[in-house]
């Protein structure tokens, strides 16, 4: 990366505002936001997130698409990589101790091969998306992943219609609660391996890093809760969540663990949520009518 390109995009980030915008869009990354969701997450009034966007577009730092009427905001990640890189290796070439611990905190995934991978799974209410991910985890898993769930702000019931769709397809919930992400938190607590979110609320908040820098991505879904009309339409929503998550999962157990390193797994991790939510919800509908023939 050139100084004059490597300056203006560390002036850019300069501004606690346009940091704050470009921080949320890493945790979304590599998929795409759109406005309406940043300003709501960060609290921004949409013509000063209107000016921080274009500062950002303007640095090549993030990157913006048209979907339909819609505009969606993302991460460049080569851009990114180019300035971290530019700092790291260019400007701290004269100190590679700076640089060294960084590369050696990264927790390698051959270590854990041997003892199960921890895998959490967040969302906001801990009552239905993450409780599906942990269920199918456990019970797809075989054994081979310890799955825990949690919610930034956990309520104390699990949803009924969840519960009944993973009653319908054979899980067992006897041992299933609601729980505060806080408890992944303390002393003693297990170190994940991953981290995915299963919402778009729990990615943009404010959470405190996790130790051993587990492999992170983002596998949002809409809210079942919030799913209107009869119960039986209600519980058909529940249905196709359930289905998408599957589908996802499904993948993700079956991936070559063995044979990748830490740079490939977090890529095809990314690269299991690239289809959409609406493809994964198709799709999920398919999978979870299956499943539940399956297990009738």
């Amino acid at each position: 990366m050139e100084t004059e390109h490597a300056a203006l995009a560390f002036a850019t980030l300069g501004h606690p505002g346009r940091l704050g915008v470009f921080r949320l869009l890493m945790r979304f990354a590599p998929q795409a936001v759109r406005p309406t969701e940043i300003a709501e997450a960060l609290g921004l009034k949409q013509n000063t997130l209107s000016h921080y966007l274009s500062d950002l577009l303007a640095s090549g730092i993030i990157q913006v698409e048209r979907q339909g009427r819609s505009l969606l905001y993302s991460v460049n990640l080569d851009a990114t990589e180019a300035l971290i890189g530019y700092l790291a290796l260019d400007v701290g070439r004269a100190r590679p101790d700076l640089v060294v611990p960084l590369l050696l905190a990264q927790k390698d995934i051959s270590s854990m091969r041997d003892t199960g991978f921890n895998v959490l799974f967040i969302c906001s209410g801990n009552s239905a998306r993450s409780i599906f991910a942990e269920a199918l985890l456990r019970d797809l898993g075989k054994g081979r992943f310890n799955a825990y769930s949690g919610g930034t702000r956990a309520g104390s019931e699990l949803n009924p219609f969840a519960l009944e769709v993973l009653k319908r397809n054979g899980h067992d919930t006897s041992g299933l609660r609601s729980k505060q992400i806080t408890e992944f938190q303390q002393p003693g607590a297990p170190v994940m391996d991953f981290v995915f979110t299963v919402c778009d609320t729990a990615a943009a908040e404010e959470c405190p890093p996790w130790g051993g820098q587990p492999i992170t991505g983002h596998w949002g879904l809409p809210d079942p809760v919030k799913a209107t009309g009869s119960d039986a339409e209600k519980a058909v929503v529940f249905s196709q969540t359930y289905g998408a998550l599957r589908r996802r999962i499904a993948i993700f157990v079956e991936l070559p663990f063995a044979s990748l390193n830490r740079l490939a797994l977090q890529a095809r991790v990314d690269d299991i949520a690239g289809d959409g939510v609406a493809g994964d919800l198709a799709a999920g509908k398919a999978a979870a009518d299956a499943a539940a023939e399956g297990n009738a």
